[in-house]
Formats: structure tokens, C-alpha cells, sequence
């Protein structure tokens, strides 16, 4: 058709020809344009680059005068790099030559005066002076330097090397080794041999004159290598233990660095059945929780003193505690207290005063209950306590790592000391704490202007469903708003914070990136349109309601909820449950989970009410909602779901009957729980990737709610679905990658078997060869999918 077209075109008298073309340019949005009449799951789980072109992962150069940001608005196969300037914000595409020469504001480190800043770049280090616009290459070799900084009061570049640290001297360009940590242990220093093989050794030496006099020559020859070698810097041996990081602070007199040994580790295997070889491969998997303690030390090297000091944690308050859920286990807590033992901790960050008389260290238990802020006296050599966070449940929350200093004596950080995270600041000798922002909401983050004059932060204050961007004032703790567009807002400032880069979204808008002054009662510009494609358009997607009900305990839940067109009573329902736990979804911004939107879009187009709730243990609701799963996931987080069930019974007049749930990773791990043992709320559901033994899963963040299997059972048994299999009376569909690395194949193969031995005969799984935990293939996201509508269809219609 569109060839005979052309052909008409060119045999049509020319007076008629501008009628002709007007034609051309509608033609192709008639005929060929696509339109969304009608949602279906195959429509909605296509590649997503169908949706439209979101840009993401903005970045400023060095000097900023330039933005960067991934954007794909040709539809390549990936996306590519584009710049804007603030003189000229027409995104451009970066040639792909100049793309490994661009240095990013935020690797870069300034001298005191800000004339100059250093970084690294494929494994060399850069020396630029600002004012000149002069770039020196300071090294050139096929070795791997980082981490560079300014030091000895600005006189000297010092980076890292195979974990010791070299100095530069910019004047001389003269180049210096400034430590020599080594591996393995000092032979001259091990511990005398036990009794029987002293003697030995000295008795071969006794009456073998051969082997005698080639151990004085031997020892001879050691004493004068030594003397050769009297100016070579001293060693430091860490043993078998790994280096982290070691630094050095801005006068050049202390590094810092850590030691780290892991513990003995076993991993899961996970088979690979589908390869490019026809054979099996198994990929090694992560360990399980309750893996062997890690131990770390921290340590400061004194350059004058030529001297290495370990800090000393004994002194810190409640070290040896021992945690409250052992009062569950009387044998136990009785042990534990009578052994008395300094806990294991790890140091997570450490800075350093702009005097360089203190380094405050954030120090953390490794049983997840203590956060101490010490600082370390350069004089003194004693750790002295800034600040503790304890929490019974897990210390965590928005910004937890957020922390510097404001001067030489104010240190500030964030903590959820009131139940929200904010902002505070301690006078390191007084102990006097000023308090920058308070109220039932939460600062997601905070950044320290450069003069020290405010705080940039983001924060729900205003609505929990959205996040703002506001500058702080910290000398009167006065709040002014910056970004206004309803949503969420998620800022990048420019390094000389004239100028912020705004990735914006709403609920049912995908993002975009915006710029702005930052300052208050400025304009965001729009800076990309490419979001939302023709087709996308197309349909009317759902600005979701936002609603809030009591939960039986009376706590105020915050959920969305999808409505069908010609609503009336007796419909049916559908429970979304979303994953990671702490994660929010009931919020006025794009969803990391856009599948699901537009899946909940068809759902309510083919008559289904869909809820989908922030319940206990989600982000943006403080401490308590936060921890409010600890040891009993599948408690409140579940009976807030069967609440948001009643609550559309009773608001909306849903068929009780009728009310399915499904859910992924964290999301199906809920749905089991509920399918399991609140049979009569759910009629069906669908568990995608999910947990069913949480003694399968990871350490890190199993360990934080449940503790360790071995310490805690009682909690891993009240959480784990595959203990309630036996309770399942509705209609269940199970879907897994089978290379999933994170929630393992073998989670729901065990789930699979007990349900088989319970002869349950009410439940499917569907699995997936080739997908891990989050699907890439939009075959695999189909099925899945259209299995799941199947299901509704058929249990939830009947």
C-alpha cells in the first residue's frame, strides 16, 4: 500500500501535489500509528524501550559547566551518553572518542584553596591547576594508582599502589614511598619454638661444623645487607588479613587504614542448564546466612613517629552487650553474659577534622544493634564516644552514613534516635547536641554546602509520597524549598552548587531531566521530552489514588489504589505486594515496578479493584514502620495486606470472596505466607521468585531482621513459609528463574517437594531456565504474567 502510495504521488498533476502531501503527512499516523485501544499482557511486557526514552545516571564534569546523562531517544539497543551545557541545555550526543576523556565532579579532590583538584584515570593520576587550565599527568605507568588527595599541607599529591602510599611533591615532582604494609609475618618477630625443637636445632649445630659455619656466614651476610639497607622504610606486616583503603589526612602525619579477614565461606551452587556448550555449569553462588564472622581492625601509622597504633573499641559503651532477643533463650543469655565478650564490629567510615587533631570513626556491631561515632585524639592516642545509636531490632534508616564536620569541634551525622532520620551535630568536647530538623518525617539525604553554611536535603516533609529538595540554614535551622513539581525529585548539584540537575517523575509520568539555580523561588527547565513514546500515549494510564486506612493495630497505612471503570459492588480485587521489604511503592512518583502499574492498568480495565500497599517494614515512614518486621516477617507486613483486603470490601464494596495477591521476591514471600496461612482472606495467588526459607537467604540482610538461624531459630521458624505449607487452600501459581543467584532455584524446589508430600493439588509452578532474579527476556515477563491473569481470571470470575 505505502509503495502504490509513493507511485500516486509522482503520477499526480503537480497543482494537485500539495494536497497530495498534506495527505502524506497524516497517512503514516492513520494507518501506521499505534494505538493502545486495548491493553494486553503481551502489549505491556514488550521491551520497555517502547514506553519512551527516560534519561538516568546524570553527572557533572569537574568544572561544572557540563551535564552528562545516559538517554536512548533513537531506540538504539542501549543507551548513550549526552551533555548539555548550562549556557546551551540542548542535549547532544558525546562522541564516543571523548567519552573515556570526560572527569567527573564527583572523582575529583580539591586542594584547601580550591586552585587545583586531583583524580585518577585509568589507573594513572592527574594534577590540574584551575585558573591555568594546565592538566599534569603526575604518573604513566602500567600499574593501577587511585585514590589520590591533597596533603602535607597542599604541597604533595598522594595516591595508592598496591596498597601502600607514594607521595608526589608538586614543587620538585620528587617521588617518595611513604608506607610499606606487607603481607605475610615478620620471621625475626615469631614466637620462640616450643622446647624440644629449640633444643634440636641447637644440637645440630653443636657437633656439625659444616652446617654451623654456614649459619654464621649465612647470618653475616644478613647483617650486612641490613646495614646497606638502613634508610629502606620500615615494614609493617598485616599477616594474612587484607588491606582497605589506607589513607592519609591533610598534614601528612597519621594514615588510616583497615584490616579485614573474612571467615570460612561456603557458597551455593547454582546450575546453569541452558549454555552455549550443551553442558551443565554451575555458577557459585553466594553464602547462606549465619555465614563465619568476619574481623577487622583499625589502625593509624604515625609518619613522625615511624610507629602503627590500633584503636582499642573496649572503652566504648555497651561493647559487650548482649543483645535482647537472647532473653527468649535463657541457656543462652546466660552463657553469653558470663563469657562476656567484646562484640565483633566493623568500621565503616572514618574522617578527618580540618585540624587533623581527630578522626571520627563510624563504628558498627556486626550483630546490626550499635552504631558508635568515636573520634580517635591524634595527642592522646584514646577513642573518645561522639555519638551511640542503639536499636534492640537493626540500626538503619535513610542517610545513616551521612556525616562529616562542620568545624573542628561540631561533628554532624544523621540517626533515628526521635523514630525519623534527621539531622544533628555534637560539640566533640561538651557533648552538647544541636538538633537541625525534627517532625514525623524523614531526611533522605544531606549534603554540606562547601562554605559550611547550610545543608542541601531532600525529604518527605511535606507528603510521604513525595520528595523535595530543600536548603537548610545551619546557623537558625531555617527550611527553604527549592523543587516544586509534585513527585519525586531526585537532585545531582553541580560542584559549584549554583545549579542542580532534577531526574522528575510522577505517578503516572516516566522520568525526565530537568534543570534548575539552586536557590529558592526558581523555575525548573525541562531538558528532555523523550519519555513517554507516541503508542505510550495512546492510553489513559491511572493517576493511582492514594488512600490511607487503620490496620488493626491502629497504625496509619499508606497504599494506592487502581479503580475499574463502572465500578460497582461485587467486584473482584487484587492485592499487590511489593518487594526488597524496604522499598516504597504507595508514592507520587514513576514505579522502579512499571510493569506492574500497567499490568494493574489492565486489571482494572477488565474489572478488577487493585490495592497496593506500603506495609510494615517498607521505606519512607520512619524507625518504627521500618523495623516493625523484626524476628516475624509475615506478621504485620501480612496482616496489613488482609487489612487493605477488608478495607476494599468495606470501602468499595469488593466481593470478599473474590480477592486474589501476588507479589515478587519479598512480594512472594508475602503471598505465600498469606496463601498459607490466611487461606480464607485470598482465593488465589501468585508467588514469583520467592523466599520460602529464609535460612536459604543471604547474611546481610537476613541477619539485620531475624538474627542468625543458629541464635535465633524461633524467629526463622515463625517467618519461613515452607514451615505453614500445609495451611494452602486456594489456588497458588509459583514462578522462578531457575538461575536466579539471589533468591535461589532451590528455595522453591524445596517448597515444590513439601507440598507434593503434603498431596496439595491446587498449585502450579512455572519455571524459567534462562532468567535470574529480575527477568531480562519480555518472553520470559509474558508468560509469567499471562499465567498470572489465567489465574485471576479463572478463580477470581467464577
Amino acid at each position: 500500500m505505502y509503495d502504490s502510495f509513493l507511485y500516486l504521488y509522482f503520477k499526480t498533476p503537480s497543482a494537485m501535489r500539495k494536497i497530495v502531501v498534506s495527505f502524506a503527512f497524516l497517512f503514516p499516523v492513520f494507518c501506521f500509528g499505534q494505538q493502545l485501544k486495548s491493553l494486553t499482557v503481551e502489549k505491556i511486557m514488550r521491551d520497555p524501550k517502547w514506553i519512551g526514552a527516560s534519561p538516568s545516571s546524570p553527572f557533572w564534569d569537574a568544572d561544572g559547566q557540563q551535564l552528562y546523562f545516559q538517554w536512548n531517544p533513537d531506540q538504539a539497543a542501549d543507551d548513550s551518553l549526552y551533555s548539555i551545557t548550562i549556557q546551551n541545555p540542548v542535549p547532544k550526543k558525546v562522541p564516543f572518542l571523548l567519552k573515556n576523556k570526560i572527569v567527573s565532579a564527583d572523582r575529583i579532590k580539591y586542594n584547601k584553596a580550591k586552585t587545583a583538584y586531583v583524580y585518577a584515570q585509568d589507573g594513572d593520576i592527574f594534577y590540574k591547576k584551575i585558573k591555568e587550565n594546565k592538566t599534569i599527568q603526575v604518573t604513566q605507568t602500567a600499574a593501577f594508582e587511585t585514590n589520590p588527595v591533597f596533603s602535607f599541607n597542599d604541597e604533595k599529591i598522594v595516591y595508592e599502589l598496591n596498597q601502600n602510599l607514594y607521595a608526589w611533591d608538586i614543587a620538585t615532582g620528587q617521588l617518595s614511598q611513604l608506607s610499606n604494609f606487607t603481607s605475610g609475618e615478620d620471621q625475626k618477630e615469631k614466637s620462640t619454638l616450643p622446647p624440644q625443637e629449640d633444643w634440636l636445632k641447637k644440637d645440630q649445630i653443636t657437633y656439625l661444623q659444616v652446617l654451623k659455619e654456614r649459619k654464621e656466614k649465612r647470618e653475616a651476610t644478613q647483617k650486612y645487607n641490613d646495614l646497606l639497607a638502613k634508610d629502606e622504610l620500615k615494614k609493617i606486616y598485616i599477616g594474612d588479613k587484607r588491606m582497605i583503603n589506607p589513607s592519609i589526612n591533610a598534614d601528612g602525619s597519621f594514615i588510616a587504614y583497615r584490616l579485614y579477614k573474612s571467615g570460612p565461606r561456603k557458597g551455593t551452587i547454582v546450575p546453569n542448564y541452558i549454555t552455549e556448550s550443551g553442558y551443565t555449569t554451575d555458577i557459585q553462588g553466594r553464602p547462606k546466612v549465619g555465614e563465619s564472622p568476619a574481623s577487622m581492625a583499625f589502625y593509624l601509622y604515625s609518619l613522625q613517629r615511624d610507629s602503627a597504633y590500633k584503636v582499642d573499641i573496649d572503652s566504648l559503651p555497651g561493647i559487650r552487650d548482649v543483645p535482647a532477643f537472647f532473653q527468649d533463650y535463657p541457656k543462652e543469655l546466660a552463657a553469653a553474659t558470663k563469657a562476656n565478650k567484646i562484640r565483633n564490629v566493623g568500621f565503616v567510615r572514618y574522617t578527618w577534622s580540618p585540624d587533623n587533631k581527630n578522626i571520627a570513626i563510624d563504628i558498627r556491631s556486626d550483630d546490626n544493634k550499635d552504631r558508635w561515632l568515636a573520634r580517635w585524639d591524634t595527642a592522646t592516642k584514646k577513642l573518645t564516644l561522639i555519638d551511640r545509636q542503639h536499636d534492640d531490632a537493626w540500626i538503619d534508616g535513610p542517610g545513616s552514613y551521612n556525616q562529616g564536620w562542620l568545624d573542628n569541634d561540631h561533628f554532624w551525622f544523621q540517626s533515628e534516635v526521635t523514630g525519623y532520620a534527621h539531622l544533628y551535630s555534637v560539640d566533640i568536647y561538651s557533648g552538647k547536641r544541636k538538633v537541625f530538623t525534627s517532625g514525623n518525617y524523614e531526611v533522605q539525604n544531606a549534603i554540606l554546602s562547601s562554605d559550611k553554611k547550610y545543608f542541601y536535603i531532600t525529604t518527605n516533609k511535606d507528603d510521604p509520597g513525595q520528595h523535595q529538595y530543600y536548603r537548610l540554614s545551619i546557623s537558625d535551622s531555617k527550611l527553604e524549598k527549592i523543587t516544586q513539581l509534585t513527585g519525586a525529585n531526585e537532585i545531582t548539584l553541580s560542584p559549584d552548587e549554583k545549579n542542580i540537575a532534577i531526574l522528575y517523575s510522577y505517578s503516572n509520568k516516566p522520568w525526565e531531566l530537568y534543570l534548575q539555580s539552586n536557590k529558592p523561588g526558581t523555575a525548573a527547565q525541562q531538558i528532555t521530552f523523550k519519555s513517554e513514546s507516541a503508542e505510550f500515549k495512546t492510553y489513559p494510564w491511572r493517576d493511582p489514588k492514594i488512600i490511607t486506612f487503620a490496620a488493626r493495630d491502629g497504625a496509619t497505612v499508606y497504599g494506592r489504589v487502581y479503580t475499574p471503570e463502572n465500578a460497582k459492588p461485587g467486584m473482584p480485587a487484587v492485592v499487590f505486594v511489593h518487594g526488597a521489604g524496604y522499598l516504597q511503592n504507595a508514592h507520587k512518583w514513576w514505579s522502579s515496578y512499571f510493569r506492574e502499574y500497567m499490568f494493574h492498568n489492565l486489571l482494572a480495565d477488565k474489572g478488577y479493584y487493585v490495592i497496593d500497599i506500603d506495609y510494615r517494614g517498607s521505606a519512607g515512614y520512619g524507625r518504627d514502620w521500618r523495623t516493625g518486621i523484626y524476628r516475624h516477617m509475615g506478621g504485620k507486613d501480612l496482616t496489613d495486606n488482609v487489612d487493605a483486603a477488608n478495607y476494599l470490601v468495606k470501602t468499595y464494596g469488593v466481593d470478599a470472596s473474590r480477592i486474589g495477591i501476588y507479589g515478587g521476591s519479598y512480594g512472594g514471600f508475602i503471598t505465600l505466607m498469606a496463601m498459607f496461612t490466611t487461606p480464607d482472606v485470598f482465593a488465589a495467588g501468585a508467588g514469583l521468585r520467592s523466599v520460602t526459607d529464609w535460612a536459604n537467604y543471604n547474611h546481610g540482610y537476613t541477619s539485620n531482621i531475624l538474627n542468625e538461624p543458629f541464635n535465633d531459630s524461633i524467629a526463622y521458624h515463625k517467618s519461613s513459609p515452607i514451615y505453614y505449607a500445609e495451611g494452602l487452600k486456594g489456588h497458588l501459581l509459583m514462578c522462578h528463574g531457575m538461575v536466579d543467584e539471589n533468591v535461589h532455584f532451590q528455595d522453591i524446589v524445596k517448597l515444590s517437594q513439601r507440598l507434593i508430600e503434603l498431596h496439595k493439588d491446587n498449585w502450579e509452578l512455572a519455571v524459567y531456565p534462562m532468567e535470574d532474579h529480575g527477568f531480562v527476556e519480555p518472553s520470559s515477563w509474558t508468560d509469567e504474567y499471562k499465567r498470572i491473569l489465567k489465574l485471576f481470571e479463572t478463580v477470581l470470575k467464577k
